[in-house]
């Protein structure tokens, strides 16, 4: 499958390369290729898992000041989350960011981007893995668990979310974040198994 308006994946590597500071470029190149291998181990598509990886954190390069005078331009919703906690924002800026500067008109590449950080009930398997991604590449450090957490999500897609989003919640409790109740929400659906319309392994 041919990338979004015939742009290969080289390409966005370069527009971010240009835009992002090297730590955050080369945590999405790490996500993008995290991405894939997830995308083959589970019948993804590899191509969309790729774009959605190298372009989830395009919004990254702007200030929250200037990611909320996009929001109030173009209309997008903040949340109450959002305004408390700006971080959570690049999120939503990203998504929008992918389709009116980068091209992208693929709404499972552009839903992966937007719930890449809080995550949501009811996600893609696309939506999964690049969510899953952005925690486990190699980069990351985020829990003292990792090898556990890798090992879980390669080997069953859902029971890794189901971890990961466990431990997820207690470190932004202990780091005192303010947490999206999207993502208490999202805990919530996993744990109790409401995935009924198969996007897991």
């Amino acid at each position: 499958m041919k990338a979004p308006e015939g742009i290969g994946i080289r390409k966005y590597r370069k527009e971010m390369e240009k835009v992002l500071k090297p730590d955050r470029y080369e945590h999405s190149i790490g996500v993008a290729y995290t991405s894939a291998a997830l995308a083959m181990r589970f019948g993804a598509d590899v191509q969309k898992a790729l774009i959605a990886g190298i372009l989830h954190d395009c919004a990254k390069c702007l200030t929250h000041e200037e990611q909320l005078k996009i929001c109030k331009k173009q209309g997008l919703p903040v949340t109450d989350a959002e305004r408390k906690n700006l971080k959570l924002l690049h999120a939503r800026v990203g998504a929008y960011l992918a389709e009116k500067e980068y091209g992208v008109t693929d709404p499972e590449i552009l839903s992966a981007i937007r719930w890449h950080t809080t995550g949501r009930p009811g996600m893609t398997k696309l939506d999964k893995i690049v969510f899953l991604a952005d925690i486990i590449e190699p980069n990351r450090r985020m829990f003292p668990e990792m090898t556990e957490i890798r090992d879980r999500i390669f080997a069953d897609l859902d029971e890794g979310l189901k971890l990961t989003l466990s431990y997820l919640l207690e470190y932004l409790q202990k780091s005192g974040e303010e947490i999206d109740p999207t993502t208490e929400e999202t805990w919530a659906y996993y744990r109790d198994g409401q995935d009924s319309a198969g996007n897991g392994s």
